[in-house]
């Protein structure tokens, strides 16, 4: 056995059914030894390392479990990084594979030779190592896949090309031997009671309460909703936690955050009372003023407690069993004027949603491209939306409910993710519909060349549902309203213009489907029609990229700067006003306004 053998045969022992990667000669003995183990754990090929490394998060998002990736030594190394990063500061347990240049080359600037331990000293900070000698394996593989699950980070393997070759030798019993094991256990960590107490103390004592949970409180839906009666407390969700709630519950005021709703700004803005549940949302802007509400934090990660907000409790521990330690010792509040309040926010913005997609665009409003997805959905859809605009509407207008699943690149907000994410899901979840949102920007960069992966793979799945959606405005629309509000700039073509390109006919020139949709009455029958059929599927939406993704706090500078934009001669204005006037009366109809609104605010 050779420790590509080996190797390979640790990662069984792990779990291990995938590993995204691309060939080159810097892994050809990993290479040779997948071949002799019968692609055993299945070598997945993507199109470009970054989408390999993209499509081992999106496996590791939608699994719960290590997404493995691998790459060549030298520029296929250097291509993971970008979806690493994406795991790391979202932090998804993704381990990465690399081969290097052999040993008697090492510092001779050999071909394709790069310092890998420092090219990877920062993205896989919590464990990086080369291996030089068969006898550190097992030790590397398993503290890499243990450190992976345990931090909820990215590790790095290393292993030089003349080492994959050796025959394995295993560690012995001997001084400088590091003999290792397999497995991680389970665990819930909970906080000493004097700590639960004082967190209880600070919850009963408010009068309004709001609560804000991220990803970190999916695995607590049913402790979250019985605090929430408990307390008669409003819920917004972080996007990265937008599923960890479903939003029929009325006191769900979804997303928070510039792309967020109303009702979650209005929610902070009120509220006496803060309790975060999982969640490292960075923009402290959204929460409540630094004096206005006591708060309570609770976080698995020692590391990223107290951040964003003076907390008067922090709670290291498992979201679930630290709720259900905290909840006897809850008193039960009246749901009164508070939560009415709440809950009328809520349902008044749905009707702003649904106002704001009726509004006509040319040739076709993107808020209704996906709010026309919305009621369309099944129950246990894997839902991802690439960085840009769409994430807009995704984080506004899709309704999580049932087990329905969805993700994108939070913290690192990454352009490209969209199209391997869902690959990656439907190798996590080859029984369930996926569905990814994203611009033509993303589909230009990333998403046309990772579909001739859903092209090699899709037969293999047992539900072929896969269907991308492209917001075609031809324009790289969230940094163009970004320039007009923010900088007061008018569109900059040669950096903002995108050309059109047949998305639907790549598809389908690659035997999979697709379909080109230029009216809004084509829009619900095209979903419908992607839905239903027996492949993966694009749509080519052309949108009116002249629909203003207006945040829920809306300020005068930001409108001032729109408006300097709009004065300086942007190409677009007349359909920038256009767009932006039709958006606002929606929220602004005479009769429509909830309390706590005022003219303005938004």
């Amino acid at each position: 056995m050779k420790v590509s053998d080996y190797v390979l045969q640790r990662l069984r022992e792990w779990d291990v059914e995938h590993v995204f990667s691309y060939a080159g000669d810097g892994i050809n003995g990993l290479l040779a030894a997948w071949e002799r183990a019968d692609n055993k754990p299945t070598f997945i090929q993507a199109r470009h390392e970054e989408m390999a490394a993209f499509e081992a998060v999106g496996y590791a998002k939608f699994s719960g479990k290590v997404g493995v990736c691998a790459a060549t030594s030298g520029p296929g190394a250097i291509h993971l990084l970008n979806g690493l990063y994406d795991a790391k500061l979202d932090h998804v347990p993704v381990v990465a594979i690399v081969g290097q240049t052999h040993r008697s080359a090492m510092g001779g600037s050999y071909q394709q030779e790069v310092d890998l331990m420092s090219l990877f000293k920062d993205v896989a900070s919590e464990f990086c190592e080369t291996v030089t000698v068969p006898e550190q394996l097992p030790n590397v593989i398993d503290r890499a896949l243990r450190t992976a699950y345990a931090r909820r980070t990215v590790t790095a393997v290393i292993i030089p090309a003349d080492v994959q070759e050796l025959e394995y030798s295993p560690p012995t019993h001997a001084f400088k031997m590091v003999p290792s094991s397999l497995g991680v256990a389970a665990y819930a960590p909970v906080p000493a009671e004097e700590e639960v107490a004082r967190a209880a103390e600070v919850l009963n004592a408010g009068e309004k309460v709001a609560v804000l949970i991220g990803q970190g409180a999916r695995g607590a839906r049913a402790e979250v909703e019985e605090l929430a009666d408990l307390l008669g407390a409003g819920v917004a969700k972080a996007l990265l936690g937008k599923d960890a709630l479903s939003d029929e519950l009325p006191y769900v005021t979804g997303a928070i955050g510039l792309l967020g709703t109303r009702p979650s700004y209005d929610l902070m803005q009120g509220c006496d009372t803060l309790l975060v549940i999982g969640s490292s949302f960075p923009y402290t802007q959204f929460l409540p003023e630094l004096d206005q509400a006591r708060a309570v934090q609770i976080d698995i990660d020692p590391h990223m407690v107290g951040l964003r907000y003076p907390f008067e409790v922090n709670l290291v521990g498992d979201a679930r069993a630290t709720l259900q330690a905290l909840l006897p010792q809850l008193q039960r509040k009246e749901h009164g004027a508070w939560r009415k309040k709440i809950e009328k926010g809520t349902a008044r913005w749905w009707e702003v949603m649904e106002g704001r997609a009726a509004v006509d665009a040319e040739p076709i409003n993107p808020e209704y491209v996906v709010h026309a997805l919305d009621a369309l959905l099944p129950d246990d859809v894997i839902l991802a939306a690439d960085s840009g605009s769409a994430a807009n509407w995704y984080a506004r207008h899709l309704r999580m409910r049932g087990t329905m699943r969805g993700s994108l690149s939070g913290t690192l907000a990454t352009m490209g993710p969209g199209v391997p994410y869902v690959i990656g899901a439907k190798f996590a979840h080859p029984e369930r519909p996926a569905v990814a949102i994203v611009g033509d920007g993303a589909m230009q960069m990333n998403g046309m060349a990772e579909l001739i992966t859903a092209a090699k793979y899709w037969k293999e799945w047992q539900n072929p549902q896969l269907i991308i959606a492209v917001l075609n405005n031809q324009d790289l629309n969230q940094v163009t309203w970004e320039m007009r509000a923010m900088s007061g700039a008018p569109q900059f073509l040669a950096s903002q213009a995108l050309p059109d390109v047949p998305y639907a006919d790549f598809a389908r020139s690659i035997g999979l489907d697709g379909a080109r949709v230029e009216e809004p009455g084509e829009v619900e029958p095209a979903w419908r029609r992607a839905l239903a059929a027996d492949r993966p599927f694009v749509l080519d939406f052309r949108t009116d990229p002249a629909v203003p993704p207006i945040p829920p706090h809306a300020d005068l500078d930001q409108m001032e700067a729109t408006a300097a934009a709009i004065i300086k001669g942007d190409s677009d204005r007349g359909g920038m006003i256009r767009q932006g006037i039709k958006a606002k009366v929606q929220e602004m109809l005479p009769g429509h306004r909830h309390r706590g609104d005022r003219p303005g605010a938004q």
